[in-house]
Protein backbone atom coordinates (compact mmCIF):
# COMPACT_ATOMS: atom_id res chain seq x y z
CA UNK A 1 0.00 0.00 0.00
CA UNK A 2 2.89 2.40 0.95
CA UNK A 3 4.82 1.87 -2.49
CA UNK A 4 1.41 1.60 -4.43
CA UNK A 5 0.74 5.42 -2.73
CA UNK A 6 4.48 7.04 -3.40
CA UNK A 7 4.27 5.82 -6.71
CA UNK A 8 1.15 7.54 -7.12
CA UNK A 9 2.06 10.94 -5.79
CA UNK A 10 5.59 10.77 -7.35
CA UNK A 11 4.45 10.52 -10.76
CA UNK A 12 2.05 13.61 -10.20
CA UNK A 13 5.09 15.65 -8.99
CA UNK A 14 6.42 15.00 -12.25
CA UNK A 15 3.67 15.89 -14.46
CA UNK A 16 2.42 18.67 -12.41
CA UNK A 17 5.97 20.64 -11.78
CA UNK A 18 5.47 23.11 -14.36
CA UNK A 19 2.27 23.93 -13.39
CA UNK A 20 2.65 23.42 -9.58
CA UNK A 21 6.16 25.15 -9.09
CA UNK A 22 6.16 27.40 -12.11
CA UNK A 23 3.41 28.93 -12.53
CA UNK A 24 1.97 28.59 -8.79
CA UNK A 25 4.65 29.09 -6.86
CA UNK A 26 3.94 25.97 -5.13
CA UNK A 27 6.36 24.44 -2.44
CA UNK A 28 5.81 20.91 -2.12
CA UNK A 29 6.53 19.04 -5.06
CA UNK A 30 9.41 16.54 -5.21
CA UNK A 31 11.12 17.17 -7.74
CA UNK A 32 12.10 20.85 -6.20
CA UNK A 33 12.63 19.01 -3.33
CA UNK A 34 15.44 16.99 -4.59
CA UNK A 35 16.21 19.75 -7.09
CA UNK A 36 17.09 22.12 -3.65
CA UNK A 37 18.57 19.22 -1.62
CA UNK A 38 21.25 18.37 -4.45
CA UNK A 39 21.54 22.12 -5.71
CA UNK A 40 20.95 20.23 -9.06
CA UNK A 41 19.40 21.04 -12.53
CA UNK A 42 15.20 20.16 -12.68
CA UNK A 43 16.15 17.47 -15.62
CA UNK A 44 18.50 16.28 -12.87
CA UNK A 45 16.07 16.23 -9.86
CA UNK A 46 13.39 14.55 -12.47
CA UNK A 47 15.27 11.51 -13.70
CA UNK A 48 16.25 10.98 -9.95
CA UNK A 49 12.14 11.26 -8.69
CA UNK A 50 11.33 8.77 -11.73
CA UNK A 51 14.32 6.86 -10.29
CA UNK A 52 12.78 6.92 -6.82
CA UNK A 53 9.10 5.80 -8.51
CA UNK A 54 11.06 3.08 -10.51
CA UNK A 55 12.26 1.87 -7.60
CA UNK A 56 8.77 1.79 -5.28
CA UNK A 57 7.09 -0.11 -8.14
CA UNK A 58 9.89 -2.57 -8.15
CA UNK A 59 9.16 -3.09 -4.47
CA UNK A 60 5.80 -3.37 -4.79
CA UNK A 61 6.27 -6.37 -7.08
CA UNK A 62 8.84 -7.50 -4.77
CA UNK A 63 6.47 -7.69 -2.00
CA UNK A 64 3.43 -8.81 -4.17
CA UNK A 65 5.43 -11.80 -5.61
CA UNK A 66 8.18 -12.92 -2.38
CA UNK A 67 6.22 -11.27 0.70
CA UNK A 68 2.59 -11.57 0.09
CA UNK A 69 2.11 -14.77 -0.54
CA UNK A 70 4.50 -16.38 2.53
CA UNK A 71 2.24 -14.08 4.54
CA UNK A 72 -0.94 -15.40 3.53
CA UNK A 73 0.44 -18.90 4.54
CA UNK A 74 1.53 -17.79 7.48
CA UNK A 75 -1.97 -16.42 8.58
CA UNK A 76 -3.88 -19.17 7.09
CA UNK A 77 -5.83 -17.83 4.45
CA UNK A 78 -8.77 -19.81 2.43
CA UNK A 79 -8.25 -20.17 -1.18
CA UNK A 80 -10.94 -17.23 -1.59
CA UNK A 81 -9.24 -14.94 0.76
CA UNK A 82 -5.92 -15.39 -1.13
CA UNK A 83 -8.03 -14.59 -4.40
CA UNK A 84 -9.32 -11.47 -2.45
CA UNK A 85 -5.97 -10.58 -1.73
CA UNK A 86 -4.55 -11.29 -5.41
CA UNK A 87 -7.36 -8.97 -6.89
CA UNK A 88 -6.10 -5.86 -4.60
CA UNK A 89 -3.22 -6.23 -5.77
CA UNK A 90 -4.33 -6.09 -9.22
CA UNK A 91 -6.65 -3.56 -8.82
CA UNK A 92 -3.61 -1.16 -7.19
CA UNK A 93 -1.62 -2.49 -10.27
CA UNK A 94 -4.72 -1.07 -12.90
CA UNK A 95 -4.58 2.19 -10.66
CA UNK A 96 -1.02 2.59 -11.48
CA UNK A 97 -1.35 1.90 -15.21
CA UNK A 98 -4.88 4.22 -15.13
CA UNK A 99 -3.02 7.29 -13.49
CA UNK A 100 -0.07 6.79 -15.41
CA UNK A 101 -1.95 7.37 -18.55
CA UNK A 102 -4.20 10.08 -17.27
CA UNK A 103 -1.25 12.22 -17.15
CA UNK A 104 -0.08 11.39 -20.16
CA UNK A 105 -3.46 12.15 -21.59
CA UNK A 106 -4.53 15.17 -19.64
CA UNK A 107 -4.70 19.15 -20.23
CA UNK A 108 -4.16 19.90 -16.32
CA UNK A 109 -0.30 19.82 -16.03
CA UNK A 110 1.22 20.21 -19.29
CA UNK A 111 -0.61 21.39 -22.00
CA UNK A 112 1.91 21.58 -24.35
CA UNK A 113 2.86 17.76 -24.13
CA UNK A 114 -0.62 15.99 -23.63
CA UNK A 115 -1.20 13.15 -25.45
CA UNK A 116 -4.50 12.88 -27.50
CA UNK A 117 -6.71 10.39 -28.93
CA UNK A 118 -6.57 7.29 -27.40
CA UNK A 119 -5.10 3.43 -27.59
CA UNK A 120 -1.70 5.28 -26.35
CA UNK A 121 -0.89 1.45 -23.88
CA UNK A 122 1.26 2.05 -20.65
CA UNK A 123 5.00 1.18 -20.34
CA UNK A 124 5.19 -2.31 -19.92
CA UNK A 125 6.74 -3.97 -17.32
CA UNK A 126 6.46 -2.20 -13.91
CA UNK A 127 2.97 -1.24 -12.43
CA UNK A 128 0.80 -2.88 -15.46
CA UNK A 129 -2.36 -4.80 -15.10
CA UNK A 130 -0.78 -6.99 -17.86
CA UNK A 131 2.49 -7.81 -16.35
CA UNK A 132 3.04 -11.35 -15.65
CA UNK A 133 6.56 -12.99 -14.74
CA UNK A 134 8.37 -13.49 -18.62
CA UNK A 135 7.52 -9.62 -18.99
CA UNK A 136 8.91 -8.61 -15.68
CA UNK A 137 11.98 -11.00 -16.00
CA UNK A 138 12.06 -9.00 -19.55
CA UNK A 139 11.71 -5.77 -17.54
CA UNK A 140 14.60 -5.99 -15.15
CA UNK A 141 17.51 -3.65 -15.88
CA UNK A 142 20.54 -3.59 -14.46
CA UNK A 143 19.69 -0.96 -11.84
CA UNK A 144 17.68 -3.41 -10.60
CA UNK A 145 19.90 -6.23 -9.91
CA UNK A 146 22.61 -4.39 -8.05
CA UNK A 147 20.23 -4.27 -5.18
CA UNK A 148 20.67 -8.36 -5.30
CA UNK A 149 24.43 -8.70 -6.43
CA UNK A 150 26.34 -6.77 -3.53
CA UNK A 151 29.41 -8.62 -2.33
CA UNK A 152 29.13 -8.97 1.47
CA UNK A 153 32.43 -8.68 3.75
CA UNK A 154 33.97 -5.92 1.38
CA UNK A 155 37.32 -3.64 3.01
CA UNK A 156 36.49 -0.57 3.08
CA UNK A 157 37.44 0.84 6.11
CA UNK A 158 38.28 2.81 8.35
CA UNK A 159 34.86 4.19 8.48
CA UNK A 160 34.99 8.34 7.65
CA UNK A 161 33.23 10.88 10.25
CA UNK A 162 32.40 13.82 8.39
CA UNK A 163 31.73 17.24 10.91
CA UNK A 164 28.32 16.27 12.47
CA UNK A 165 26.20 19.10 12.98
CA UNK A 166 24.77 19.12 16.90
CA UNK A 167 23.04 22.50 18.47
CA UNK A 168 22.41 20.74 21.80
CA UNK A 169 25.00 20.57 24.59
CA UNK A 170 25.68 16.86 26.34
CA UNK A 171 25.14 16.23 29.88
CA UNK A 172 25.61 13.02 31.64
CA UNK A 173 23.88 11.82 34.63
CA UNK A 174 26.14 11.01 37.51
CA UNK A 175 24.68 7.96 37.90
CA UNK A 176 26.97 6.55 35.55
CA UNK A 177 29.45 4.35 36.92
CA UNK A 178 26.46 2.62 38.89
CA UNK A 179 24.91 1.82 36.33
CA UNK A 180 28.47 0.66 34.90
CA UNK A 181 28.69 -1.95 37.28
CA UNK A 182 24.74 -2.66 37.53
CA UNK A 183 24.76 -3.61 33.85
CA UNK A 184 27.70 -6.47 33.94
CA UNK A 185 25.77 -7.89 36.59
CA UNK A 186 22.21 -7.98 35.17
CA UNK A 187 23.77 -9.13 31.63
CA UNK A 188 25.45 -11.81 33.07
CA UNK A 189 22.45 -13.08 34.82
CA UNK A 190 20.28 -12.98 32.11
CA UNK A 191 22.55 -14.65 30.07
CA UNK A 192 23.60 -12.32 27.67
CA UNK A 193 27.47 -13.28 28.16
CA UNK A 194 27.17 -16.53 27.68
CA UNK A 195 25.42 -17.64 24.00
CA UNK A 196 28.64 -16.73 22.53
CA UNK A 197 27.25 -13.60 20.31
CA UNK A 198 28.77 -11.37 23.52
CA UNK A 199 31.62 -11.53 25.53
CA UNK A 200 32.50 -9.26 28.90
CA UNK A 201 34.37 -7.48 26.07
CA UNK A 202 31.60 -6.49 23.79
CA UNK A 203 29.64 -5.28 26.38
CA UNK A 204 32.38 -3.36 27.20
CA UNK A 205 33.12 -2.07 24.09
CA UNK A 206 29.48 -0.91 23.76
CA UNK A 207 29.20 1.10 26.75
CA UNK A 208 25.81 1.13 27.14
CA UNK A 209 25.27 2.93 29.99
CA UNK A 210 27.68 5.99 28.43
CA UNK A 211 24.44 6.21 25.86
CA UNK A 212 21.69 6.04 28.50
CA UNK A 213 23.26 8.72 30.68
CA UNK A 214 23.48 11.41 27.73
CA UNK A 215 19.82 10.29 27.01
CA UNK A 216 18.83 10.88 30.21
CA UNK A 217 20.80 13.33 32.64
CA UNK A 218 18.61 13.36 35.44
CA UNK A 219 18.32 10.07 35.68
CA UNK A 220 18.23 8.95 39.76
CA UNK A 221 20.12 5.33 39.72
CA UNK A 222 17.65 3.29 39.49
CA UNK A 223 16.02 4.98 36.53
CA UNK A 224 19.09 4.92 34.65
CA UNK A 225 19.90 1.10 35.21
CA UNK A 226 16.60 0.41 33.82
CA UNK A 227 17.27 2.55 30.63
CA UNK A 228 20.76 0.98 30.24
CA UNK A 229 18.97 -2.38 30.52
CA UNK A 230 16.56 -2.00 27.91
CA UNK A 231 19.49 -0.28 25.84
CA UNK A 232 20.99 -3.69 26.34
CA UNK A 233 17.95 -5.76 25.24
CA UNK A 234 17.60 -3.73 22.28
CA UNK A 235 21.34 -3.59 20.90
CA UNK A 236 21.68 -7.58 21.71
CA UNK A 237 18.69 -8.64 19.91
CA UNK A 238 20.02 -6.16 16.84
CA UNK A 239 23.28 -7.96 16.91
CA UNK A 240 21.78 -11.36 17.57
CA UNK A 241 19.09 -11.71 14.96
CA UNK A 242 21.82 -11.64 12.01
CA UNK A 243 24.33 -13.63 13.34
CA UNK A 244 22.28 -16.36 14.58
CA UNK A 245 19.04 -16.63 11.92
CA UNK A 246 20.84 -14.45 9.36
CA UNK A 247 23.89 -16.74 8.41
CA UNK A 248 21.98 -19.97 9.16
CA UNK A 249 19.43 -18.53 6.42
CA UNK A 250 16.66 -19.59 9.15
CA UNK A 251 13.64 -16.99 8.81
CA UNK A 252 11.32 -19.76 10.48
CA UNK A 253 13.45 -19.39 13.92
CA UNK A 254 13.68 -15.35 13.70
CA UNK A 255 10.09 -15.45 13.28
CA UNK A 256 9.18 -17.86 15.91
CA UNK A 257 11.61 -16.35 18.34
CA UNK A 258 9.71 -12.94 17.41
CA UNK A 259 6.16 -14.24 18.57
CA UNK A 260 7.78 -15.68 21.94
CA UNK A 261 9.30 -12.58 22.30
CA UNK A 262 6.07 -10.93 22.14
CA UNK A 263 4.46 -13.60 24.60
CA UNK A 264 7.13 -12.10 27.27
CA UNK A 265 5.19 -9.10 27.63
CA UNK A 266 1.61 -10.08 29.38
CA UNK A 267 -0.94 -7.39 28.82
CA UNK A 268 -3.24 -8.40 32.52
CA UNK A 269 -1.33 -10.95 34.27
CA UNK A 270 -1.55 -13.49 31.42
CA UNK A 271 1.24 -16.49 32.27
CA UNK A 272 4.49 -15.97 29.89
CA UNK A 273 7.10 -18.69 28.40
CA UNK A 274 9.67 -20.52 30.05
CA UNK A 275 12.79 -18.22 28.78
CA UNK A 276 14.47 -19.93 25.93
CA UNK A 277 17.41 -17.22 25.98
CA UNK A 278 18.96 -14.30 27.01
CA UNK A 279 16.80 -12.14 24.99
CA UNK A 280 13.71 -13.64 26.42
CA UNK A 281 14.83 -13.42 30.45
CA UNK A 282 15.95 -10.00 29.65
CA UNK A 283 13.10 -8.76 28.26
CA UNK A 284 10.24 -10.45 31.03
CA UNK A 285 12.59 -8.91 33.88
CA UNK A 286 12.78 -5.42 31.93
CA UNK A 287 8.95 -5.68 31.23
CA UNK A 288 8.16 -6.77 35.20
CA UNK A 289 10.44 -3.64 36.07
CA UNK A 290 8.87 -1.46 33.59
CA UNK A 291 5.34 -1.66 33.41
CA UNK A 292 4.87 -2.59 37.41
CA UNK A 293 2.26 -0.02 37.97
CA UNK A 294 0.57 0.56 34.35
CA UNK A 295 -2.68 -0.30 33.69
CA UNK A 296 -3.10 -2.76 30.72
CA UNK A 297 -4.02 -0.17 28.57
CA UNK A 298 -1.28 1.89 29.46
CA UNK A 299 0.83 -1.67 28.57
CA UNK A 300 -0.37 -2.17 25.13
CA UNK A 301 1.40 0.59 23.28
CA UNK A 302 4.49 -0.65 25.09
CA UNK A 303 4.20 -3.97 23.92
CA UNK A 304 3.37 -2.46 19.88
CA UNK A 305 6.67 -0.69 20.02
CA UNK A 306 9.15 -3.72 21.11
CA UNK A 307 6.93 -5.72 18.86
CA UNK A 308 7.57 -3.18 15.76
CA UNK A 309 10.96 -3.23 16.75
CA UNK A 310 11.55 -7.01 16.91
CA UNK A 311 8.98 -7.78 13.94
CA UNK A 312 11.86 -5.21 11.82
CA UNK A 313 15.07 -7.65 12.47
CA UNK A 314 12.54 -10.58 11.06
CA UNK A 315 12.07 -8.01 8.00
CA UNK A 316 16.32 -7.61 8.48
CA UNK A 317 16.59 -11.53 8.23
CA UNK A 318 14.47 -11.98 5.24
CA UNK A 319 16.14 -9.39 3.25
CA UNK A 320 19.74 -10.64 4.35
CA UNK A 321 18.58 -14.36 3.02
CA UNK A 322 17.75 -12.60 -0.34
CA UNK A 323 20.73 -10.53 -0.30
CA UNK A 324 18.94 -7.91 -1.06
CA UNK A 325 19.94 -3.95 -0.64
CA UNK A 326 16.58 -2.53 0.25
CA UNK A 327 15.10 0.15 -1.61
CA UNK A 328 15.81 3.34 -0.08
CA UNK A 329 12.09 4.97 0.97
CA UNK A 330 11.96 1.77 2.51
CA UNK A 331 14.77 1.34 4.15
CA UNK A 332 14.42 4.59 5.73
CA UNK A 333 11.01 4.26 6.90
CA UNK A 334 11.82 0.89 8.13
CA UNK A 335 15.13 1.95 9.96
CA UNK A 336 13.12 4.08 12.36
CA UNK A 337 11.42 0.46 13.45
CA UNK A 338 14.61 -1.62 14.02
CA UNK A 339 16.08 1.03 15.78
CA UNK A 340 13.72 0.47 18.18
CA UNK A 341 12.44 4.60 17.81
CA UNK A 342 8.75 3.95 18.97
CA UNK A 343 9.85 2.09 21.97
CA UNK A 344 12.41 5.29 22.69
CA UNK A 345 9.28 7.73 21.99
CA UNK A 346 7.43 5.85 24.66
CA UNK A 347 9.37 5.58 27.35
CA UNK A 348 10.06 9.19 26.75
CA UNK A 349 6.57 9.73 26.92
CA UNK A 350 5.38 7.48 30.35
CA UNK A 351 4.57 10.01 32.76
CA UNK A 352 2.96 12.93 30.72
CA UNK A 353 0.10 11.99 32.20
CA UNK A 354 -3.61 12.83 30.72
CA UNK A 355 -2.49 16.76 30.35
CA UNK A 356 -1.11 16.69 27.20
CA UNK A 357 -3.84 15.03 25.12
CA UNK A 358 -2.93 11.97 22.82
CA UNK A 359 -4.45 14.37 19.58
CA UNK A 360 -1.26 15.98 20.09
CA UNK A 361 1.30 13.34 19.73
CA UNK A 362 -0.52 12.48 16.60
CA UNK A 363 -0.49 15.33 15.21
CA UNK A 364 1.62 16.11 12.26
CA UNK A 365 3.73 18.71 13.23
CA UNK A 366 5.05 16.41 16.42
CA UNK A 367 5.02 13.69 14.16
CA UNK A 368 7.48 15.73 12.15
CA UNK A 369 9.81 16.50 15.39
CA UNK A 370 10.08 13.04 15.93
CA UNK A 371 11.19 12.02 12.99
CA UNK A 372 13.42 14.46 12.51
CA UNK A 373 14.91 13.36 15.75
CA UNK A 374 14.71 9.51 15.13
CA UNK A 375 16.11 9.81 11.40
CA UNK A 376 19.39 11.97 12.65
CA UNK A 377 20.11 9.03 15.20
CA UNK A 378 19.65 6.24 12.49
CA UNK A 379 21.74 7.67 10.05
CA UNK A 380 24.36 9.27 12.27
CA UNK A 381 24.37 4.92 13.94
CA UNK A 382 24.84 4.22 9.87
CA UNK A 383 27.52 7.01 9.45
CA UNK A 384 29.58 5.36 12.28
CA UNK A 385 28.53 1.83 12.08
CA UNK A 386 29.77 1.26 8.34
CA UNK A 387 32.30 -0.46 8.18
CA UNK A 388 31.61 -2.97 11.31
CA UNK A 389 28.64 -3.75 9.55
CA UNK A 390 29.99 -3.96 5.73
CA UNK A 391 33.56 -5.62 6.02
CA UNK A 392 33.23 -7.27 9.65
CA UNK A 393 29.09 -8.38 9.67
CA UNK A 394 28.54 -8.70 5.91
CA UNK A 395 25.58 -6.40 6.66
CA UNK A 396 23.31 -4.95 3.77
CA UNK A 397 21.02 -2.43 6.29
CA UNK A 398 22.94 0.72 6.34
CA UNK A 399 21.92 4.03 4.62
CA UNK A 400 25.44 5.00 3.16
CA UNK A 401 25.21 1.49 1.29
CA UNK A 402 21.61 2.02 0.03
CA UNK A 403 22.15 5.50 -1.59
CA UNK A 404 25.47 3.76 -3.35
CA UNK A 405 23.48 1.27 -4.76
CA UNK A 406 20.52 3.29 -5.77
CA UNK A 407 22.78 5.67 -6.98
CA UNK A 408 25.83 3.69 -8.45
CA UNK A 409 28.34 5.42 -6.36
CA UNK A 410 31.24 5.39 -4.10
CA UNK A 411 31.49 5.51 -0.39
CA UNK A 412 32.60 8.86 0.28
CA UNK A 413 30.13 10.46 -2.51
CA UNK A 414 26.98 8.44 -0.40
CA UNK A 415 28.38 9.22 2.74
CA UNK A 416 28.35 13.04 1.33
CA UNK A 417 24.65 12.44 0.45
CA UNK A 418 24.15 10.56 4.01
CA UNK A 419 25.50 13.30 5.73
CA UNK A 420 23.62 16.32 4.37
CA UNK A 421 20.31 14.35 4.84
CA UNK A 422 21.20 14.15 8.57
CA UNK A 423 21.97 17.74 9.06
CA UNK A 424 18.89 18.86 7.25
CA UNK A 425 16.65 16.36 9.92
CA UNK A 426 18.69 18.15 12.33
CA UNK A 427 17.44 21.77 11.01
CA UNK A 428 13.61 20.05 10.14
CA UNK A 429 13.43 19.29 14.32
CA UNK A 430 15.14 22.98 15.26
CA UNK A 431 12.46 24.65 12.41
CA UNK A 432 9.74 22.61 14.04
CA UNK A 433 10.03 23.45 17.59
CA UNK A 434 10.78 27.19 16.30
CA UNK A 435 7.73 27.63 14.23
CA UNK A 436 5.30 24.98 14.36
CA UNK A 437 4.78 23.59 17.77
CA UNK A 438 3.65 26.86 18.81
CA UNK A 439 0.92 27.07 17.06
CA UNK A 440 0.08 23.33 17.78
CA UNK A 441 -0.29 24.24 21.74
CA UNK A 442 -1.84 27.67 20.48
CA UNK A 443 -5.03 25.42 17.99
CA UNK A 444 -5.13 22.65 21.02
CA UNK A 445 -5.60 25.30 23.66
CA UNK A 446 -2.99 23.64 25.73
CA UNK A 447 -2.60 24.52 29.29
CA UNK A 448 0.37 25.81 30.86
CA UNK A 449 0.87 22.68 32.62
CA UNK A 450 0.71 20.68 29.09
CA UNK A 451 2.97 23.36 27.65
CA UNK A 452 5.88 22.89 30.05
CA UNK A 453 5.35 18.92 29.42
CA UNK A 454 6.09 19.34 25.41
CA UNK A 455 8.87 21.74 26.15
CA UNK A 456 10.08 18.88 28.41
CA UNK A 457 9.73 16.21 26.09
CA UNK A 458 11.89 18.76 23.26
CA UNK A 459 14.57 18.53 25.97
CA UNK A 460 14.44 14.76 26.22
CA UNK A 461 14.74 14.79 22.16
CA UNK A 462 17.89 16.72 22.39
CA UNK A 463 19.25 14.78 25.05
CA UNK A 464 18.46 11.93 22.93
CA UNK A 465 20.37 13.17 19.71
CA UNK A 466 23.33 15.11 21.63
CA UNK A 467 23.44 11.69 24.23
CA UNK A 468 23.74 9.63 21.05
CA UNK A 469 26.49 10.74 19.38
CA UNK A 470 28.71 11.30 22.21
CA UNK A 471 28.10 7.32 22.57
CA UNK A 472 28.87 7.11 19.12
CA UNK A 473 31.98 9.25 19.52
CA UNK A 474 33.61 7.56 22.19
CA UNK A 475 32.64 4.15 22.59
CA UNK A 476 35.30 1.13 21.08
CA UNK A 477 32.01 -0.57 19.37
CA UNK A 478 32.83 1.24 16.05
CA UNK A 479 36.58 1.96 16.08
CA UNK A 480 38.96 0.64 13.54
CA UNK A 481 41.44 -1.12 15.99
CA UNK A 482 38.84 -2.56 18.08
CA UNK A 483 37.43 -4.30 14.83
CA UNK A 484 40.44 -5.18 13.52
CA UNK A 485 40.81 -6.99 17.39
CA UNK A 486 37.36 -8.94 16.76
CA UNK A 487 37.73 -10.32 13.43
CA UNK A 488 37.13 -13.68 14.81
CA UNK A 489 33.73 -13.04 16.38
CA UNK A 490 32.03 -11.80 13.21
CA UNK A 491 32.78 -14.52 10.81
CA UNK A 492 29.78 -16.26 9.62
CA UNK A 493 30.92 -19.99 10.14
CA UNK A 494 31.34 -19.40 13.59
CA UNK A 495 27.61 -18.50 14.30
CA UNK A 496 26.72 -18.74 17.97
CA UNK A 497 25.68 -22.10 19.05
CA UNK A 498 22.22 -20.56 21.20
CA UNK A 499 19.47 -22.22 22.30
CA UNK A 500 16.22 -21.17 19.60
CA UNK A 501 12.81 -22.93 19.89
CA UNK A 502 12.29 -24.95 17.32
CA UNK A 503 8.38 -26.11 17.17
CA UNK A 504 5.28 -24.38 17.39
CA UNK A 505 4.71 -26.45 20.53
CA UNK A 506 7.04 -23.87 22.58
CA UNK A 507 4.82 -21.52 21.53
CA UNK A 508 2.36 -20.56 24.13
CA UNK A 509 -1.48 -19.49 23.18
CA UNK A 510 -1.04 -15.71 21.89
CA UNK A 511 -4.22 -13.27 22.31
Amino acid sequence: METFSDAVHLRNDLFSYQREVEEEGELSNGVLVLETFFGCTTQEAADTVNDVLTSRLHQFEHTAFTEVPALALEAGLTPAEVAAVGAYAKGLQDWQSGGHEWHMRSSRYMNDNARTGSGVPFLSGPGTSAADVGALLAAVGAERLRSYTHVPFQKVGPSQIPDIYMPFPLTLSPALEGSRRHLFRWAAEMGMLSEGVWDEDKLAGCDLPLCAAGLDPDATQEQLDLASDWLAFGTYGDDYYPLVFGHRRDLAAARLTTARLSACMPLDGEPVPPPANAMERSLIDLWARTTAHMTPEERRPLRAAVDKMTDAWVWEVANQLQNRIPDPVDYLEMRRATFGSDLTLGLCRAGHGPAVPPEVYRSGPVRSLENAAIDYACLLNDVFSYQKEIEYEGEIHNAILVVQNFFGIDYPRALGIVHDLMTQRMRQFEHVVAHELPVVYDDFRLSDQAREIMRGYVDDLRNWMAGILNWHREVPRYKAEYLAGRTHGFLPDRAPAVPVPRTAAALPALG
